[in-house]
């Protein structure tokens, strides 16, 4: 899709275009992530595990709370 292609597309066709392209990036790296489990390989314990997918999913609580609560514009008058 070239530059002019973009800027007339829809904000919905823009918006399932590129969030389609960034949830599997998103799905990618986490599949990448989990590769880390291999005990054979690595060596890890609960602690490092609870560390790291507390840190995931406290950004995912983060970027969801974006989609139902955006972020407020600054006061006009």
């Amino acid at each position: 899709m070239d530059k002019q292609d973009q800027k007339n597309e829809h904000p919905r066709d823009r918006f399932k275009r590129l969030a389609t392209l960034r949830t599997n990036a998103v799905l990618k790296r986490l599949k990448v992530l989990s590769n880390c489990a291999n005990r054979q390989i690595y060596e890890y314990d609960e602690q490092d595990v609870d560390k790291i997918f507390s840190e995931v999913e406290r950004k995912v609580k983060e970027a969801k709370a974006k989609f139902h609560f955006p972020k407020k514009k600054d006061f006009k008058l």
